[in-house]
């Protein structure tokens, strides 16, 4: 009965006029696809007849043989008639009755009111037309998120309870400002003195917006015990100045473990490294291609010095950071604050250049560096100041190594005077290799 259906999508004249060598691809390309298809749908039954195996018989509509064989009404009903979708729909709608009459039965009898396994059928079902209209692969990925989503049931009803109600004010937060503000926002340069367009403005917000938010998640749902390094690692990606501070100042308090306050400084300057390559790379894929070696070399060298500091140091009590808490990273205020930063930095970097030309540019990196550099950086990486990307690049360095050495007088000053000898000694290599690569670019 089935050779038939096969049969029809080829008509006589089709046939005729074909020569057997493209007959014989077209018709082994249709019993693949029935055989695929069949195959699927199997699979999912046969997940379903383990995930419901202890359950009773009369709970869910059907197993294994059942999807099996609404997989292959699909895909009858779909290949008699491919330009007529009626008649496959009005296939569906006969499914879709026999699983409302036992979904209604299902309610009154057991008082259950899951419809999981129903809507599975119903994808199975479509599986057919899915198959033929688009490439095997969007099938494939259909049918593997339909079994990781069914297997996942506990572990997405222990990921739900571990939201609050702010995470997802700040979910709608970001995805308003990513996914509603920045794509109606003009690409064209605001005014000849603001090197700047508006989607620009607002796209370097949202990436910055980006990376704070990344670290948020991994310190709430990933890394929850906030010992010293987690905090080096999370906080080098959200500030590595305010992290660099915060663990000063704990290296004071007593049974602090001084050679994880330390590590976790310049673990918080390699992540620091990371941070800004991943916004170059977003906003300046030339520049990224200068600063790759570089950066990879300073930030392997931040994670050496971490790793020396705690293989021959003396060792203390392994130190909870309690007091060191993420604030919100998509607050309104402090998205607003970064966004005139950095109009600011790129007009006074106009100015600068074309004032005092490159001198003036390094001079001004190197001032820069005692305040928040990201704004700054930003404005390099975005702006159109017409100069030679190894000026930018150069700009760049010298903006990190200051900003570098002032985590180190913090440090200095705010730490246990049992940090200054790793850090001073970490800070300057640090230093001396980005100077030795400034002076080679």
């Amino acid at each position: 009965m089935l050779l038939p259906i096969l049969w029809k999508p080829f008509t006589r004249k089709e046939l005729k006029n074909s020569n057997k060598y493209e007959f014989h691809n077209k018709y082994t390309g249709r019993f693949n696809q029935f055989l695929f298809s069949n195959c699927v749908s199997l699979l999912i039954g046969l997940e379903q007849r383990r995930y419901h195996y202890d359950d009773p018989k009369d709970s869910t509509f059907g197993m294994d043989r059942t999807y099996t064989l609404t997989g292959i009404l699909g895909y009858i009903l779909y290949i008699i008639t491919p330009a007529k979708i009626w008649f496959f729909a009005t296939g569906g709608l006969v499914v879709a009755l026999f699983l409302a009459i036992f979904y209604w039965k299902k309610i009154e009898s057991q008082g259950k009111f899951g419809i999981t396994s129903m809507i599975t059928i119903l994808i199975t079902y479509n599986l057919a037309p899915l198959l033929y209209t688009k490439p095997i692969w969007v099938t494939i990925l259909v049918v593997t998120t339909v079994l990781i989503l069914i297997e996942m049931k506990e572990q997405l009803k222990t990921l739900g309870g571990k939201f609050d109600n702010n995470d997802f004010i700040i979910l709608a937060k970001f995805l308003a400002i990513s996914g509603i503000i920045l794509p109606l926002l003009p690409h064209e340069i605001m005014t000849d003195f603001i090197p700047i367009s508006p989607f620009k403005f607002w796209l370097v917000v949202v990436a910055v917006s980006a990376v704070s938010y990344l670290s948020y998640l991994l310190k709430k749902f990933i890394f929850k015990k906030n010992g010293m390094l987690i905090t080096g690692f999370l906080g080098g990606l959200y500030s590595s100045t305010a992290t660099t501070v915060v663990l000063a100042r704990k290296s004071k308090q007593p049974d602090t473990a001084l050679n994880q306050a330390s590590a976790s400084i310049m673990l918080a300057t390699g992540m620091m490294f990371i941070r800004i390559y991943i916004l170059i790379l977003l906003f300046n894929q030339a520049l990224a291609r200068l600063l790759i070696l570089p950066f990879v070399m300073l930030t392997a060298l931040s994670f050496i010095i971490s790793w020396l500091i705690l293989r021959f140091e003396k060792t203390g009590k392994n130190t909870e950071i309690s007091n060191h808490k993420h604030k919100n990273p998509l607050e309104f205020k402090t998205a607003l604050l970064f966004a005139f930063l950095f109009v600011f930095f790129a007009v006074i970097t106009k100015y600068v250049l074309h004032t005092f030309g490159i001198q003036g540019l390094d001079i001004l990196s190197l001032v820069v560096g005692v305040t928040d550099i990201d704004p700054f950086l930003m404005s390099l990486f975005t702006g159109k100041y017409h100069i030679e990307m190894q000026d930018i690049a150069r700009a760049t360095l010298i903006a990190v190594s200051s900003n570098n050495l002032m985590k180190l007088g913090y440090a200095l000053v705010l730490g246990d005077k049992s940090l200054r000898k790793s850090l001073v000694a970490g800070f300057t290599a640090i230093v001396i290799a980005t100077v030795v690569i400034i002076c080679i670019l």
